[in-house]
């Protein structure tokens, strides 16, 4: 039977409970789960196996590919230039990025790439997932296509290119590509254990993904030209290629972070804190509201499935996160089931991550086991 490790405050005995019984079933592999509250830990556990066979435990140090959490640490990076008076959400992508003021994107702006609606959610065909660790070759590419549907006017999942574009304008200001800026401004000043493009040193410490089963349908069968088709499969995840040293060591900010749950809640609760970690004000209350600003709210082109985007972040949604409580809350998940969400109102942060991935694009049964157990906990204390 594996074991459950790391601290939890009594009064969060729940998760570790709700852990413990995944675990013990089989349905969990291995992962972590992390929560802050006002920027303190008040969970940090970890358990289980980091492979398959169960020969290898997991770690307070183990990493794992955590997908699309990896976006919500891209957007904080842009957020971060935005607090510094660098980057204007609402200004044109052609003003820090001229080259993409082509084929009716003239008008794109910040907030359309950073909330899913600018009709740009993949590469024209053909592409393979291994042309997209070209940073240059395969954000070039996304600077000359026409977009798939009126940019602004819904939200079409930009499930792999989300770091390109984003990290791309980050780069156009700052100099820096999406990773390197990440690791100087975010993860290394906060300790946060959490990389976008993984350094060979830590290869020996990334638990391997378990891929989900296979879809019960042949999206072959689809209409090819469709963007939800177009979305998914320009290009296609292939789960075995992540988790080759290519793709870990490639930067690539909507898809292929790397880190655990005590990194990503370290990172995220600037968020759920104000903008405030160690006494250091890093993101004032306007640059935060932004977030809250709804950009899309309807039927996702991209995947199908009802959505209501902020900017940088997905917003409460009753069908799609129904556990994401009302009120001043972001979050969003990485496919397989990992699980981040800020609660301003509570001042709280739940990240988890895992190595054996759930069916399904958002959220699995587990990650909802995880967060209600959280929520039906009493916090009042910890924030008084």
């Amino acid at each position: 039977m594996s074991t459950v490790n790391g601290h939890c405050n009594n009064e969060f005995d729940a998760v570790r409970t709700a852990f413990e019984a995944q675990l013990e079933s089989g349905e969990e592999l291995g992962g972590s789960i992390a929560i802050t509250v006002a920027g303190e830990s008040v969970v940090d556990l970890w358990g289980g196996y980091a492979d398959e066979s169960r020969t290898t435990p997991w770690g307070p140090d183990t990493i794992v590919n955590t997908f699309s959490i990896t976006k919500t640490m891209t957007a904080l990076c842009a957020l971060l230039l935005v607090e510094r008076g660098q980057l204007d959400v609402f200004q044109k992508v052609a003003h820090y990025w001229p080259e993409f003021a082509v084929n009716g994107k003239e008008d794109i702006e910040v907030r359309h790439l950073l909330s899913h609606t600018s009709g740009v959610s993949g590469w024209e065909r053909p592409i393979e997932l291994k042309d997209i660790y070209d940073l240059e070759a395969s954000t070039t590419r996304l600077a000359t296509q026409k977009p798939w549907w009126t940019p602004g006017t819904a939200s079409g999942y930009h499930a792999i290119n989300y770091g390109h574009l984003v990290g791309e304008v980050i780069r156009r200001i700052d100099g820096r590509t999406l990773g390197r800026f990440f690791a100087e401004e975010l993860a290394g000043p906060l300790g946060a254990d959490f990389h976008i493009g993984t350094s060979a040193e830590h290869f020996g410490r990334i638990a391997t993904l378990v891929p989900p089963p296979a879809l019960e349908f042949d999206l072959s069968t689809l209409d090819q030209d469709s963007i939800f088709i177009k979305t998914l499969t320009c290009p296609l995840l292939d789960y075995p290629e992540v988790n080759t040293a290519p793709w870990r060591e490639a930067e690539i900010g909507g898809v292929n972070g790397h880190g655990n749950a005590r990194s990503i809640a370290r990172v995220q609760s600037l968020i759920s804190n104000g903008g405030v970690l160690d006494g250091q004000k890093l993101l004032s209350q306007s640059t935060i509201d932004l977030i809250f600003e709804i950009q899309a709210d309807g039927i996702d082109l991209g995947i199908m499935t009802p959505l209501k985007f902020g900017i940088g972040y997905g917003l409460p949604h009753p069908d799609t996160a129904p556990l994401v409580p009302d009120g001043r809350a972001c979050w969003w998940a990485g496919i397989g089931g990992s699980m981040l969400v800020n609660d301003l109102d509570r001042r709280m942060t739940f990240a988890y991550v895992m190595n054996k991935m759930a069916p399904g694009l958002i959220g699995s049964d587990r990650s909802n086991a995880y967060l209600s157990a959280a929520y039906n906990c009493e916090i009042s204390e910890v924030n008084s």
